[in-house]
């Protein structure tokens, strides 16, 4: 798993845009720039729909205040569905980034097995990201909602 101090894995990550279809190259995206990116295990799930998101959607302002950058949605989820789930969550101020293949989770060793209701998806995370070096990792336990939230970013920044 990547850890504090590391520069984050080359990988691309979709995006789609009422320009179109975007695919940034993560190390790109992510230089000279500081991001909090979060992970959800899916878009439109109930924790996801009803506190995580939510949450960045609420912070962004102060978020930003505190000289973040780009605030980051990924799931392993395509660009189409990240799009739709965003726009339904009036996420203007979020990126919201689509890991189609789980190629940008399992390069982070931060992937999980839900065979029950999807393969592989990505654990519920959250990082600080200083141009292109995790500056802060916050994982969570199975099924636990704490240390990924917006607030506990935002009291950390």
């Amino acid at each position: 798993m990547i850890a504090q101090g590391q520069t984050l894995p080359a990988s691309s990550l979709s995006q789609l845009t009422d320009e179109g279809m975007a695919n940034h190259q993560v190390t790109e995206l992510f230089a000279d720039k500081k991001v909090v990116l979060f992970a959800v295990p899916g878009a439109f799930t109930p924790t996801c729909s009803n506190a995580h998101l939510p949450g960045y959607v609420v912070l962004a302002d102060q978020l930003k205040a505190k000289g973040v950058d780009i605030i980051a949605c990924v799931s392993v989820n395509d660009a189409f569905v990240m799009k739709a789930w965003g726009d339904a969550q009036n996420a203007d101020e979020i990126m919201m980034l689509g890991d189609g293949d789980a190629s940008f989770t399992k390069s982070l060793g931060l992937e999980m097995d839900t065979a029950g209701f999807g393969g592989v998806r990505s654990q519920r995370y959250a990082m600080v990201i200083d141009n292109g070096v995790v500056t802060q990792l916050n994982v969570e336990a199975p099924k636990a909602f704490e240390v990924s939230k917006a607030e506990a970013i935002l009291a950390s920044l």
